[in-house]
């Protein structure tokens, strides 16, 4: 259980931001951050000019990460509550292996999106190794971008474009593959009209001076945004692939939005014949959210999965 007023103990982002380092680290972040109501330095959060410079700056000053762009319109994601989901997963890894850091750890990232935010922080926090997706040619391009620009990550994260935008394991996951993990962040509204009502809520709970407007605040495309079903949907269609390369990745998971939405989504691995099935608590200020994870390998193929890679 996530502790509910921190972040992952060893998420570096348990602390205030330290506005005067991140802008040195990124002097394009200076002018976005001002005092708010209580005195604190800050940036208004509802503006997604300033939460990309913020972006750029914790990349550069925590993570190692000098170059780092997103095409206008493209999903910015808070990188606090991305990095958590790495951490859990190592948790995940490590209570699988008897409490030991496994070596040689390679996950899959669906939707990585133009950032690529979740293969950079876990090159950066465990040098782990990825391979990550996305179904849009201009976020593998920004994607490819970045990692070009950056000393070891080329190196430890390959790129693949879906082409068939109804699958998601299906045309990437080749027969030689074996992934210690896949991790989601999936598409949570059912459609552009869903997802523009939700923007509008998340404006006006940040507080800010432009209450009302639909515009999408931290940006986001499409396939970032929304998909016929919603999340509910996609997930349960990503667990009925999974089931073809049971024995090609240790654990299948996935961030769920809606809490409502595990009790099917359980039932769905019960179906799909899951070995173990797990949810794990992330917490994010007052907000919890939640990822999913299932194998279908037993303890005992568990063991060997990791003592095959030593």
């Amino acid at each position: 259980m996530a502790n509910k007023d921190k972040l992952h103990p060893r998420n570096r982002h348990n602390t205030n931001y330290d506005f005067d380092a991140l802008c040195q680290a990124n002097p394009a972040l200076t002018p976005f951050v001002k005092p708010n109501p209580y005195g604190n330095l800050s940036i208004d959060f509802a503006n997604g000019d300033a939460v990309k410079a913020l972006n750029g700056a914790i990349l550069k000053a925590q993570y190692r990460v000098d170059f780092w762009d997103i095409p206008e319109g493209f999903l910015c994601p808070p990188i606090p509550g991305r990095v958590d989901y790495i951490h859990y997963l190592a948790d995940l890894l490590k209570a699988t292996n008897n409490g030991k850091i496994a070596n040689h750890v390679t996950g899959l990232d669906i939707g990585t999106g133009a950032s690529c935010i979740y293969p950079i922080l876990g090159q950066r926090e465990y040098k782990w190794h990825f391979v990550a997706s996305d179904i849009d040619a201009k976020s593998i391009a920004s994607s490819a971008q970045i990692l070009a620009n950056n000393s070891g990550l080329q190196s430890a994260i390959s790129l693949r474009q879906q082409q068939q935008p109804t699958q998601i394991f299906k045309g990437i996951i080749k027969a030689s593959d074996y992934f210690d993990f896949t991790l989601c962040n999936p598409p949570f509204h059912q459609s552009l009209k869903e997802a523009k009502l939700g923007a509008t809520r998340k404006r006006n709970n940040l507080g800010t001076n432009n209450k009302g407007q639909s515009k999408l605040n931290f940006g986001g495309q499409k396939a970032e945004l929304w998909c016929p079903g919603g999340e509910l949907a996609f997930i349960r269609n990503m667990i009925s692939e999974s089931k073809t390369y049971a024995h090609q990745v240790l654990w299948f998971t996935s961030l769920v939005s809606k809490s409502a939405n595990l009790a099917p989504l359980k039932k769905s691995l019960k179906a799909a014949a899951a070995h173990q099935v797990k949810v794990i608590e992330m917490a994010q200020g007052q907000k919890i959210s939640r990822f999913i994870a299932w194998t279908f390998l037993d303890q005992s193929q568990q063991q060997k999965w990791f003592k095959a890679k030593r």
